[in-house]
């Protein structure tokens, strides 16, 4: 189990369940909701995070060939389980 974590708007603990899954238990801290006061408290954001959250039209590169519906796939689950090693399709 870590120490308590200090997100700034939150405190947490992690630990892993005995499945060996890694879980977070969280606590909101008094008088901080992010949720109506959302702010970047960054002192040095990086030049890529000022830009915002929106599509850059005059900073992406042009599609030169989209990618055929037919060479598309889609994996079941969250994505997680990527990082944990997991085969996709449960192989």
């Amino acid at each position: 189990m870590s120490d308590v974590i200090d997100h700034g708007f939150i405190h947490s603990i992690y630990a892993y369940d005995p499945n060996g899954i890694p879980i977070e238990f969280s606590y909101n801290k008094e008088g901080v909701d992010i949720r109506r006061n959302p702010a970047m408290r960054d002192t040095k954001p990086s030049a890529i995070t000022l830009e915002g959250s929106e599509p850059q039209s005059d900073k992406w590169q042009k599609v030169e060939r989209p990618t055929p519906r037919e060479e598309r796939r889609v994996y079941p689950g969250a994505g997680s389980e990527l990082f944990h090693e997991k085969k996709r399709g449960g192989k």
